[in-house]
């Protein structure tokens, strides 16, 4: 599918609403992502297998003591990695594929606006993510025997800004990115900080307090707090306002940023 074939595509007509604007766009690029093997198979599959390769290791902590399960530790973190690796990882690519090729350029020439072109982008690996997020759940409450959430309204909260915030910052690291490899190279630092410090390896509860207390304040760690709490409803009133307030915070600083320095044309 060429960049002329998405364009026409996302130009339903000059009646066609924004939200069909946006499938139209999604649709296309669904289509794009499923040609790039590489970006395909990161986002679809590797999600899937880190929270087999986490379960030796939680079960060798001290989990007890914190009052954690194996359960209540490999479930947040099995929807930390779809974000990180389904939704954050791939759109960082796709980001910078589509300016790369004067995809986005062209786009912008139609009806579509700013907002569309990127939310139609993102559509795709975001509900990849979220499908991804669901059986993991689903899979880590029957097999680790983790149960019903107590406060789920706190999951879900968790994961609907997780899935919002994610596109937005992968799309600030693709703005300065000068080229699809460079964007995949880019987007390493964030997402193995993220992977080693948002409590997904090592829940908060283990960590030193003073290093606890700086990784709380990274992008994917109000994901995993809120998700984590909504499971074993031990997460106070205070502690689920910060998390909340944390990821706001990250995705109004990640609008703007995309807002003030995204690049629609190729950085040569």
């Amino acid at each position: 599918m060429s960049a002329e074939t998405v364009t026409n595509t996302a130009q339903a007509g000059p009646t066609a609403t924004a939200a069909r604007r946006m499938t139209a766009l999604a649709r296309a690029e669904l289509t794009l992502l499923g040609r790039s093997k590489a970006t395909f198979f990161a986002a679809l599959f590797v999600p899937l297998i880190m929270p087999l390769s986490l379960r030796g290791a939680v079960e060798d902590m001290d989990l007890a003591e914190a009052g954690l399960s194996v359960g209540s530790v490999i479930l947040p973190s099995a929807v930390g990695f779809s974000l990180l690796f389904a939704v954050y990882s791939s759109l960082v690519s796709v980001y910078a594929a589509r300016r790369e090729e004067l995809v986005l350029k062209r786009l912008r020439t139609g009806e579509l606006r700013d907002a569309e072109i990127l939310a139609g982008a993102a559509l795709p690996s975001v509900l990849i993510g979220l499908v991804q997020c669901v059986v993991l759940t689903i899979a880590c409450a029957a097999l680790l025997d983790v149960g019903a959430p107590e406060a789920p309204h706190l999951a879900v909260l968790g994961l609907l800004l997780g899935l919002v915030m994610w596109p937005a910052i992968a799309a600030v690291v693709a703005s300065f990115s000068r080229s699809l490899e460079g964007a995949q190279v880019a987007a390493m630092p964030l997402l193995l900080v993220s992977m080693m410090g948002s409590g997904t390896f090592i829940p908060f509860e283990l960590m030193p307090d003073r290093l606890a207390t700086i990784c709380e304040l990274l992008p994917l760690s109000p994901v995993i707090t809120l998700i984590r709490g909504g499971w074993t409803g031990d997460l106070g009133a205070y502690d689920a306002l910060g998390a909340i307030a944390t990821a706001v915070a990250w995705l109004v600083l990640s609008v703007f940023a995309v807002r003030r320095w995204f690049r629609w044309e190729p950085r040569h």
